[in-house]
């Protein structure tokens, strides 16, 4: 939005601008922030940044946790949920020094390498990547872990379950899994969509569409046009933002857990991307399965080599192997195919001009960190182009048919995603050379990854659960 110090301070004085807020994005891909008046923001705040403690973001120990932040002007908004005017921008992590140094595990750096390492390559000079975000919105969400008593309650007056309530009720319910491009007045929540899009087109996201998904209480969708990596990376930070901010001002509770309710869908995170070089499209091959290049199908072949461990970065949740489970939309199969979204890789069939070829990658979800992610998915890609791995003659399909009407004998043939967060741990402990050519990730940082995630784990394991209540309560 800026390119200089002077021109952003003008636009501050011609606009009202009180405030200035710097949003740095944690180990976990949430935003962290504070705020300085405007009238502070100068030379020394891009030259040194400012000071704050890194351990509190989960990279750091205490004893080396000083850290300084310096914003991106070129990513600056107005913020559109503060009633002091207020311009908001995201930014990068240093190290401290005399010159500061970028901290080689911020969730920017990392994705910024890791676009400087396929330029590098020469086999591209952009990854566009578009993510589709799924989310409920729910009327109430109450949850209790204590010694005593542990469970959760969520409500949402659209659900079917309410149709019997005896308060005011208007008889319009969404059944089960019946919500897929719903209209009003089963479709409740089509203003507060349109808002945030509107909201997000004006903070410089591009919306491709929007629609209420298959989950019956209350499942959205919000699609956007793709975009650069990092770019989008940042934009995906911002979709969240306004979604739960939209909703949390309209009374209402957003959520993109993957899997929030029993019985229902879930929510994915399914990633498009293409690359392209000089401006073309180097994924295009009217010749090719599905009119895909030689490029294309080996980019496919290191997603799918490396699937097992890039579920550690793209599903880092326990929760996310609640939704990836046989019998669902959300794909456990590693193999590609067209139209398919039983398959882990889908070929959209209509993404027929050589400017519109790509695939998705529909596993992911999104608890991940995006930085992370949009970035181990794009070096496996790349590890495919460069080891020219052939997914065909790897015995990844092409499978162009239901996976989940095959007999029990022929999907035991297809390599499955992990069923655990602890299992795709181990397959990223075993499987992450290709992360780090190039020093895109750094090895500390995966150890830090793996170490904090298996925490999670182990606190996860370590509490009963009520399905086990009627199963073993009584042996």
């Amino acid at each position: 939005m800026f390119s200089d110090i002077k021109q952003l301070r003008n636009y501050c004085k011609e606009n009202g601008i009180r405030m200035i807020d710097f949003k740095m994005i944690d180990l976990y891909g949430r935003w962290r922030h504070l705020s300085i008046p405007a009238v502070r923001f100068n030379e020394e705040t891009m030259r040194r940044g400012i000071g704050f403690d890194g351990s509190n973001y989960g990279f750091a120990p205490v004893e080396k946790s000083d850290m300084v932040f310096i914003p991106d002007m070129a990513t600056a908004i107005i913020e559109p949920f503060c009633d002091v005017p207020t311009l908001s921008m995201i930014g990068d992590v240093f190290v401290t020094g005399e010159t500061p140094k970028p901290f080689d595990q911020y969730p920017r750096s990392v994705a910024s390498r890791a676009e400087e390492y396929m330029r590098a390559a020469g086999i591209a000079d952009e990854m566009k990547t578009g993510p589709e975000f799924e989310f409920y919105i729910f009327d109430h969400v109450s949850y209790q872990n204590d010694t005593h008593q542990l469970g959760f309650r969520i409500d949402a007056d659209q659900a079917e379950w309410n149709s019997s309530n005896d308060g005011q009720n208007l008889g319009y319910k969404v059944p089960v899994k019946g919500g897929y491009h719903m209209t009003p007045p089963m479709d409740v929540y089509f203003n507060l969509r349109s808002e945030m899009c509107l909201m997000l087109e004006e903070c410089g996201v591009e919306i491709k569409y929007h629609h209420h998904e298959v989950g019956g209480p209350g499942q959205q969708e919000i699609e956007v046009e793709p975009g650069p990596m990092r770019e989008m990376a940042d934009k995906t930070m911002l979709v969240k933002y306004i979604v739960k901010n939209v909703s949390q001002k309209a009374g209402k509770s957003a959520t993109f857990m993957p899997k929030p309710l029993h019985g229902e869908a879930g929510n994915g995170m399914h990633v498009h991307m293409h690359l392209f070089k000089d401006g073309e499209p180097i994924f295009y091959d009217a010749a090719g399965y599905s009119g895909l290049s030689r490029n294309a199908l080996h980019f496919i072949g290191g997603l799918l080599k490396h699937a097992r461990a890039l579920c550690a970065l793209t599903n880092p949740s326990t929760n996310s192997y609640k939704r990836l489970v046989p019998g669902y939309e959300a794909p456990v199969s590693i193999c590609y195919a067209t139209a398919n979204r039983s398959a882990v890789i889908r070929i959209p069939d209509y993404a027929k001009a050589p400017d519109q070829k790509r695939f998705e990658l529909r596993n992911p979800d999104a608890t991940c960190n995006p930085y992370y992610a949009y970035s181990a998915i794009l070096m496996a890609g790349l590890d495919g182009i460069e080891q020219e791995m052939d997914p065909a003659k790897m015995g990844f399909g092409p499978y162009d048919i239901n996976l989940y009407k095959l007999s029990t004998e022929e999907q035991a043939k297809i390599k499955p995603l992990p069923f655990t967060l602890d299992q795709a741990l181990d397959a990223l402990e075993e499987d992450h050379e290709f992360l780090l050519k190039g020093g895109v990730f750094p090895e500390k940082l995966i150890e830090i990854w793996l170490e904090k995630k298996r925490e999670e784990v182990r606190t996860y394991n370590a509490f009963p659960h009520p399905v086990e209540y009627p199963r073993y309560y009584d042996l």
